[in-house]
């Protein structure tokens, strides 16, 4: 039994020697290398002689030729600028990258960006440079140098041309109507710039109660996250229901490909805006909660004030009737039931009728401090 294994490296050692063929192998097969899946990182680069994890980024290797011999990944070009908001593109990204598309940044030059909220990021490419996306993914955010720049404009709509697929995330809806690639079509964005669309691009069928929107080459997602579950659309156009599946499952997210989650639609859009100064602050307030749905929302919240409970109603009654144009309702005695709760009609979307109360009362954790509730549903037939 010790000879055996006393020989067979010996064997090894004269084959490498004089070139014969170890047993068991052919002599016209090479030898593998392995790599990790192409993830944007440095280590894409790195070649490995056996299997296993790269150490780098933690992915499965896989076999080198099987990456090189693909040419046929689509390519997804990711607009980026300024102010770009960061699930905006960054949620797509995760999505086509899952799917084992391949996904990078373009950008008027390849100088840093900042986003919103501060991230930097270096582009990929510039205008100048980069390659034919298979699909254009044009995000949002702080979206009016991008959607005044010609250069910018030129750019999507030179891409467009080519693509399988363009689509915007959130107000990135606004660049593709700037450059009038929504005239004719319906298309929706993000929720409190709905109206706005409607007003500026009257040739656009603005949506409101879709979370995406789908003309055949253009996909229109609403705002932030919903650019991920128009991401996972448009995998299941190209690969398949299944991929996409697979691919919200890696990612842990409840992929609902019906959803009936429209942000424009939700009931708190009846609620006006109300701001510091509308409450007299003397220091910070809070949310207490907010929650509802399309046929009912009630939000709350607490915080002190420089003005008396019954002076901070009436300020706010003339929120609610200017700002909100609700249609205040008194008892029938001409007198509300209580001294500060009041009762409003209010005509929403579409023509709906709506009803709403808000109260001002104490807030039992300090004087000169006060609980705002405001509640609105949908009015009976």
């Amino acid at each position: 039994m010790g000879n055996h294994f006393r020989i067979a490296p010996l064997a090894l050692v004269l084959a490498l020697v004089t070139g014969a063929t170890p047993r068991g192998a052919r002599a016209d097969e090479p030898a593998k290398h392995y790599v990790c899946r192409p993830c944007g990182l440095p280590c894409d680069a790195t070649v490995f002689d056996k299997p296993g994890v790269c150490p780098k980024c933690g992915m499965a290797l896989v076999d080198q030729a099987s990456v090189v011999a693909r040419t046929d990944r689509t390519s997804v070009g990711i607009l980026v600028f300024d102010g770009v908001e960061i699930i905006d593109y960054t949620g797509p990204w995760e999505v086509f990258g899952s799917a084992d598309f391949r996904v990078y940044t373009v950008a008027a030059s390849k100088d840093p960006i900042t986003t919103a909220m501060g991230m930097n990021v270096v582009p990929n490419y510039s205008f100048a440079d980069a390659p034919q996306p298979d699909i254009l993914v044009v995000p949002g955010g702080g979206v009016r140098a991008a959607r005044s720049d010609a250069g910018t404009l030129n750019w999507v709509r030179g891409a467009n041309q080519k693509t399988k697929i363009t689509m915007s995330v959130c107000n990135g809806a606004f660049i593709l109507a700037s450059a009038g690639l929504l005239d004719g079509l319906a298309a929706t964005t993000t929720a409190k710039n709905i109206p706005a669309m409607r007003s500026e691009f009257p040739k656009v069928k603005v949506v409101d109660d879709q979370r995406w929107v789908d003309n055949g080459r253009i996909v229109t997602a609403a705002g932030l996250s919903a650019g991920i579950d128009g991401a996972l659309h448009v995998v299941e156009r190209l690969r398949g229901r299944g991929t996409a599946q697979n691919v919200a499952l890696s990612e842990e997210h409840d992929w609902q490909t019906h959803s009936q989650y429209a942000r424009a639609v939700l009931a708190d859009l009846l609620i006006p805006e109300i701001r510091e100064e509308d409450l007299a602050a003397s220091g910070d307030w809070e949310i207490v909660s907010t929650e509802g749905g399309r046929e009912r929302w009630d939000v709350a919240f607490r915080g002190p004030s420089k003005l008396r409970a019954r002076d901070l109603y009436d300020k706010l009654c003339d929120v609610l009737t200017t700002r909100g144009r609700w249609n205040r309702v008194e008892a029938a005695s001409g007198v509300s039931p209580a001294p500060q709760l009041g009762h409003w009609e209010i005509h929403g979307r579409d023509g709906q009728k709506w009803t709403g109360t808000m109260s001002v009362a104490d807030d039992t954790e300090g004087a000169n401090r006060y609980v705002v509730a405001i509640h609105v549903a949908r009015a009976g037939p």
